[in-house]
């Protein structure tokens, strides 16, 4: 009997450890890395233009909605997503290292828009 719950242990810890399941209601990696891509860029291109500073926030909550319509998923859907990659640091650092890949891309490559 001890040597079945012992094994049933082992089974269950090796199960956990290589499950890697996303729950429901969180975006994938790939699509938190398209969606923050094409955050950064709009960030960029407001901070980039000369209007007032409240102005810039207004035309980038404009912007950040139409982010969230071109990846079909609402900001609360991405909000709670990031709460939930950030509680894994190694996985934000993986997401965060394929943007900056990505954008460093379309920097050296205008008009070529990655794929994933």
């Amino acid at each position: 009997m001890k040597r079945i719950l012992i094994l049933v242990l082992v089974v269950q810890f090796f199960a956990s450890c290589t499950s890697e399941s996303i729950p429901n209601g969180i975006l994938s990696e790939g699509d938190m890395v398209k969606i923050l891509v094409d955050i950064q860029l709009t960030e960029g291109m407001v901070s980039a233009m000369p209007i007032p500073y409240d102005s810039s926030q207004a035309l980038y909550s404009l912007m950040e909605k139409e982010v969230f319509i071109k990846h079909e998923v609402t900001d609360s859907v991405f909000t709670k997503s990031m709460l939930y990659y950030l509680e894994d640091a190694k996985k934000m650092d993986r997401i965060y290292a394929r943007v900056i890949d990505s954008l460093m891309v379309r920097e050296t490559n205008p008009g070529i828009e990655e794929r994933f």
